[in-house]
């Protein structure tokens, strides 16, 4: 997730093995296969680590517990950010030049004045829509077009949204649900008088569609860095529009090219790491040869116990083979066509190796998690008037859903995420803790005298007494399973009831948990007077706009801090205080930054940054203050 606090390596020459930088607790990054170097404000690992090296486990006070650390270091950060925000539009043009080595769009400035005058508060972090865009600038711009129209074209099914722009207005808008349709649409209408003639091509999946072999995406970001881009820099007095007259490839928008073949093939509900791996380094752990190819966990994990310092690695497949048999999607994905070729295909979530372009969700912008809209208290749309004070609410962590995530057959179920999740954190299995020689009978002695007070590892045989802390079933097993692997899973799991989804608003601690793709709660969640708990591989458009530690609290899929973190959260007074002003400070951010017109302006500047790597004189467009 996404300030997203990076710092990554200089993309390669395809073939060189890309070390992936550390920063403590950094912004959540699309995954392009070759990280990109640039400009990001100073690391978190600098202010408690002793070198750079990225690798080096951080340096542990123990005199203070780890999530206590990970917090304070990461508010300091996400302050010092959100203060470095640039104030004017000159400011703007000169760290956008800074970060990206390009001029900024045609009509940034119109974009500012939309950003401002709608008190948008993270106004330079839009990374996630350069590097999602750059591999494109190694693309002719004519060959872009044409994929787009043979996406839209195919004569057989690409799920896909096909919205056409001609003289500022939409044309034509066919495909995928009506609503899902109609509110993307409304989602540019406040520019769209702006944008120039283009077509545009709407994933109606959960999953993301785009793979790029690790050594044809190289190249194309050699082409991109080291040729084009450049290019556009050296250009001293960019013109400030798009070329006026449309490419004649275009067409009136109205009637949409035929093609009998597609670049896309049908994967669904078949193992899906292989392909996923493929834009990974070829000396990354993902592309180990070995079946016991181990995680590159000092990447992401503070202490033994594991609590995730580094969301960005934590999410990056190239550094995990364990998701393979941790994650629903790698095992049988519901639904999932991929292609290989590099296509534009506007995505609402994807995984860090794929080129999916990422957009606002129009599941969060339609409303079905805000007030704006009728009630229906059996979508997770957060309704005030239906929660509570911190002080009325149970301590517990909470969730209720079904085993979506993936296809279960031949007891796949067992690989995939929400199922191993639930198993985890709900066993009565031992378990390991922190404690402190004061903490009481449990505590262990350190043969360092009474006035020892750091924190110690220790052993539960009997995690029982915890389990009132934990409120977590399933409600159902879903259609994602054959009947076998349904019937496994009923008599395995215990099924709870199913309940209306405002019940949540009765804990202090929530969990939102990736579904297929993304999970839909999670801006209801965020918006509740509860503290968020996030497990999640899958990045969206606002990673980087939420800080991990103060805003949500993020668990790995290893599992080893489960029971610690929501021990901590409970029963600690230092930890109930930490989670309540979480509450306190994501509700308040929330409505600054999850906007409907915070998710316009991502919209807008990406509307106008795609315009541009079309445009057939791209290199000399642009704007400069």
């Amino acid at each position: 997730m996404r300030w997203r606090f990076r710092l990554v390596g200089l993309v390669c020459a395809a073939g060189t093995l890309v070390l992936l930088m550390m920063a403590f607790v950094p912004k959540q990054t699309t995954h392009t296969g070759a990280p990109i170097h640039r400009w990001n404000p100073r690391p978190l690992k600098e202010l408690i680590m002793p070198d750079n090296n990225p690798y080096m486990d951080f340096v542990e006070d123990k005199t203070r517990h780890p999530i206590a650390q990970l917090a304070q270091a990461s508010r300091g950060q996400f302050y010092k950010v959100k203060a470095a925000q640039s104030k004017t539009l000159k400011e703007a043009v000169v760290e956008y030049r800074r970060r990206y080595q390009i001029p900024p769009p045609p009509l940034f400035d119109k974009w500012w004045e939309f950003a401002k005058e709608n008190n948008v508060q993270m106004i330079d972090e839009y990374d996630s829509i350069h590097d999602g865009l750059m591999p494109f600038w190694g693309m002719e711009p004519a060959t872009i077009r044409e994929r787009v129209r043979e996406a839209l074209g195919y004569s057989g099914d690409n799920a896909l949204i096909a919205i056409t722009i001609r003289e500022g207005k939409i044309v034509k808008n066919i495909g995928g649900p009506d609503w899902q349709r109609d509110v993307t649409a409304d989602m540019m209408a406040p520019f769209l008088h702006l944008l120039p003639d283009i077509d545009l091509a709407f994933n109606i999946h959960d999953e993301p569609r785009i793979v790029v072999p690790h050594g044809e995406l190289a190249q194309l970001l050699e082409i991109a860095q080291k040729k084009n881009m450049p290019a556009a820099l050296a250009n001293t007095g960019p013109w400030n529009k798009f070329s006026p007259k449309p490419p004649a490839d275009l067409g009136d928008g109205l009637k949409l090219k035929q093609y009998g073949t597609t670049r896309f093939n049908e994967y669904a509900h078949q193992a899906t790491w292989v392909p996923s791996r493929m834009s990974c380094p070829a000396g990354s752990a993902a592309r180990n040869t070995s079946d016991d190819a181990e995680d590159n966990y000092p990447a992401y994990s503070f202490t033994s116990l594991g609590f995730l310092h580094n969301v960005t690695a934590s999410t990056d497949i190239c550094l995990s083979p364990s998701l393979r048999h941790s994650h629903g999607f790698f095992d049988r994905p519901n639904a999932f066509k991929l292609s290989h070729e590099l296509i534009p295909i506007f995505s609402q979530s994807k995984v860090s190796s794929y080129q999916d372009i990422l957009y606002p969700s129009p599941w969060y912008y339609y409303g079905k998690t805000v007030t704006d809209q009728p009630r229906d208290t059996h979508k997770p749309q957060y309704e005030e008037d239906l929660d509570m004070a911190w002080e009325k609410k149970q301590t517990s962590l909470w969730w209720r859903g079904t085993t979506t995530g993936g296809f279960s057959r031949y007891g796949g179920w067992r690989n995939q995420h929400r199922q191993q999740f639930i198993q985890k954190i709900t066993s009565t299995s031992p378990g390991k803790i922190l404690v402190k020689p004061s903490s009481g009978d449990d505590a262990i002695p350190t043969g360092t005298g009474s006035g020892n007070t750091s924190w110690q590892m220790q052993q539960v045989d009997d995690t029982t007494k915890y389990s009132r802390l934990i409120d977590i079933h399933f409600t159902g097993v879903g259609l994602q399973c054959d009947p076998g692997d349904c019937d496994e899973q009923r008599s395995y799991f215990s099924i709870a009831k199913p309940v209306n989804s405002q019940d949540a608003w009765k804990y202090r601690h929530l969990l939102d948990m990736d579904g297929n793709a993304f999970s839909g709660r999670f801006y209801a969640m965020l918006r509740s007077h509860s503290a968020v708990f996030k497990l999640a591989l899958f990045r969206e458009w606002h990673d980087a706009v939420l800080q991990a530690w103060v805003h949500y609290v993020p668990l790995s899929f290893r599992g080893e801090e489960y029971l610690e973190v929501v021990r901590y959260a409970s029963e600690e007074e230092e930890g109930t205080g930490m989670m309540r002003e979480m509450a306190r400070e994501s509700r308040e951010w929330a409505g600054k930054v999850l906007r409907n017109v915070d998710m316009e302006a991502y919209m807008f500047r990406l509307m106008l940054e795609y315009a541009r790597v079309v445009d057939e004189r791209r290199g000399i467009i642009g704007f400069d203050a």
